[in-house]
């Protein structure tokens, strides 16, 4: 099993498998494929599990594709422009990730949701509350809105971001939210009432161009025609 990714800002990822060879995505997730591979669809996991990845922006159903012959392919493509980025997971190791970023993984990641305790995270920001979680033996790609920067925070350093330029980041690392100070902030600063606050140890993936950013745009353009 290989893979390769082509393009600039609208990369697609392409898996070459051999016979047995198996790929996960979720539902609706497959570009194109050739022709001697077998899709199954199931849950991944059981109802339960499926019903909190779909509260994760994620899909109830998985897709499992497996190659019945040598030299095929099968593509997965992004939904927004942006970068995919890979992960590999062992020993224990969980990636934690933003609604609907997961795009494909090899057959032993497990993929579920991953609930902030932090509720003001949720309550407030609108981002963060609910996440996905990644852990198994394996790997799995993500989809980046933009480029991707990455921060190796150590332990007790400290990040504050717009929340919805949270891409990734190990379970290490914690996520809340705190108050912009000082009433002409809130009011002329533009940043809003609250910022993300990410504690280290561990490293944290921020994107470029998230979609949040543009929707909020597009409905104040609307807004003003």
């Amino acid at each position: 099993m290989t893979h390769r990714i082509i393009g600039d800002s609208f990369p697609v990822l392409i898996y070459s498998l051999n016979r047995g060879e198996t790929v996960i995505t979720q539902r609706g997730g497959m570009s194109w494929r050739t022709a001697d591979i077998e899709m199954e669809t199931n849950t991944h996991g059981g109802l339960m599990k499926g019903l909190r990845r779909s509260l994760a922006g994620g899909s109830v159903f998985i897709n499992k594709y497996t190659a019945r012959s040598d030299n095929q392919e099968i593509a997965f493509g992004l939904t927004f422009p942006g970068e995919i980025k890979s992960f590999q997971l062992s020993g224990g190791a969980q990636l934690i990730a933003q609604k609907n970023a997961f795009i494909a993984c090899t057959e032993n990641i497990d993929i579920d949701m991953h609930f902030n305790r932090k509720l003001g995270a949720g309550l407030f920001t609108g981002e963060g509350f609910i996440l996905e979680r990644f852990s198994g033996e394996g790997l799995v790609f993500i989809e980046v809105d933009g480029k991707s920067h990455e921060y190796d925070l150590a332990p007790g350093q400290q990040l504050l971001i717009d929340c919805g330029y949270l891409a990734a980041m190990e379970t290490t690392v914690t996520f809340d939210i705190e108050t912009v100070k000082g009433v002409k902030n809130v009011m002329f600063g533009g940043e809003g009432l609250f910022l993300g606050r990410l504690t280290g140890p561990g490293k944290v993936w921020l994107q470029t161009l998230p979609i949040t950013g543009l929707q909020r745009i597009l409905a104040a353009s609307v807004s003003t025609s």
